[in-house]
């Protein structure tokens, strides 16, 4: 038995080919749709669900999505269609993201790369991330991800997820724990539940001086109460998602002081394509074998 299955491009024609049983076809949105679509089981997307989909596919059973995150299609896909996410093909470009910024802050890498703009010889101290406190919200692949890394430098990280496990907080904890820590990173998926959970009472309860990393998705920091709190200079973050996205002219983040911020491009490395078709042909030799693929979303997530 061969099984259809939709890719985006050539390279996901090269990658599943190797899988017996599948024949890769490619389909891309807003194109004329190749024949094989009505008879596709699968669908791999990096894209967004549009009703138009739905009626050029009747017989996908499987989306099988190449990034981690799943908000725009969750509640969007047929009734008896499962959903897969990418899961662990981007924890690792993310978490080394989150080093780079809390490295560019604490050592003062934008104040030197002025001074070497204007031809200023200015040696000074800078801080350092050795020994620091760092809070990771998200206990996932990228959560764990960001620890392994961080910790070969010395810090003392605290995981915190849905749910309290051995060597994870609960959530219901921030409360008490945000005022412990140095940093506080955000690697959680955009749900019900996360929307806006960074607000004005969250950020008061990061101690002064503290980092704020957002690595997520720009709605889970309610962005006016964050713009206040840089406003006043008593908090800093490094941002790779905003919300809105992208960031307007004229928007207060752009301004902001002690933010450094980025275009979401923590996941946009070279070599980011073949880690993603690397967790889909997983994935789909799962799904082809009789079982769940190991990334199926329930629910939210």
């Amino acid at each position: 038995m061969t099984v259809t299955v939709l890719v985006p491009d050539e390279e996901g024609v090269i990658a599943l080919s190797e899988i017996e049983g599948v024949r890769p076809v490619v389909y891309r949105q807003g194109e004329p749709v190749p024949a094989e679509a009505a008879e596709a089981e699968v669908l791999v997307t990096g894209g967004r669900p549009t009703e138009a989909m739905w009626r050029e596919l009747p017989n996908v059973k499987l989306v099988q999505l190449l990034v981690a995150g799943a908000e725009d299609w969750i509640g969007n896909v047929p009734d008896g269609v499962l959903l897969s996410t990418c899961r662990g093909a981007h924890g690792g470009s993310s978490a080394e993201w989150v080093v780079a910024v809390l490295l560019a802050l604490y050592r003062g890498l934008h104040d030197f790369a002025d001074g070497q703009r204007q031809k200023r010889w200015e040696r000074r101290t800078t801080d350092t991330l050795q020994g620091k406190r760092v809070l990771i919200v998200g206990a996932g692949d990228l959560g764990r991800q960001l620890r392994r890394r961080l910790e070969t430098f010395d810090v003392r990280c605290t995981m915190v997820g849905t749910t309290s496990r051995e060597g994870v907080h609960a959530v219901g904890e921030l409360p008490r724990l945000l005022p412990q820590h140095d940093v506080t990173v955000l690697m959680v998926p955009l749900t019900q539940h996360t929307r806006g959970l960074v607000d004005a009472e969250f950020l008061a309860a990061m101690p002064d001086g503290a980092i704020l990393v957002n690595v997520s998705r720009g709605p889970v920091v309610r962005t006016d109460a964050l713009v206040a709190e840089l406003a006043s200079g008593r908090l800093r973050a490094a941002l790779d998602v905003t919300d809105p996205e992208p960031l307007p002219d004229g928007h207060p983040l752009w301004d902001v002081p002690g933010l450094l911020l980025t275009p979401h491009v923590g996941g946009a490395v070279s070599g980011v394509r073949q880690r993603a078709y690397a967790v889909v042909v997983r994935e789909l030799s799962h799904y082809l074998g009789g079982e769940l693929p190991k990334n199926l979303v329930h629910g939210e997530y």
